[in-house]
């Protein structure tokens, strides 16, 4: 069965992750570091901006999903808040657990640095599953060309 998850969709998410994930970070950093937004609003911006370009990119390229643009936009966006709530739920805690600190305002800003690319990582994991199986999966029942584009 892992075969069949891991098969040429998962290195086209690989591709189209890599990109996805050099501008979300640079914005979620930009936004953290430079324009001092916190830790979920500068996430949650970087995310949505993200998604945007991973939802085409995805849909047209990785999982080639011909289905309805409204239909899977929005087993797409219940996927993206899902693997988002999670990954970033467990990262910021965990980090702040791990490391145990109550330093300085620059120490507690690295711990949330390390916090935002782990939750980066779990939200890629979750990320590749939700899509592969839920948004864009062949077996999904989906109401092809029913819905308008």
């Amino acid at each position: 069965m892992l075969n069949k998850l891991l098969d040429n969709s998962f290195f086209r998410f690989i591709l189209v992750g890599i990109l996805n994930t050099l501008l979300s970070f640079m914005v979620m950093l930009i936004l953290y570091n430079f324009l001092h937004f916190g830790y979920w609003s500068s996430s949650a911006v970087a995310y949505i901006l993200g998604s945007i370009l991973s939802f085409w990119l995805n849909k047209s390229y990785t999982f080639r999903n011909n289905d309805s643009v409204v239909y899977t936009l929005l087993r797409f966006s219940i996927n993206i808040v899902i693997c988002y709530s999670i990954a970033f739920g467990i990262a910021k805690p965990t980090v702040h657990g791990f490391f145990n600190l109550a330093g300085t305002h620059h120490e507690n800003q690295i711990i949330e640095n390390i916090a935002l690319f782990l939750g980066m990582c779990l939200f890629t994991v979750l990320n590749y599953f939700g899509q592969r199986l839920f948004v864009f999966g062949k077996n999904n029942n989906s109401p092809k060309g029913k819905m308008p584009e």
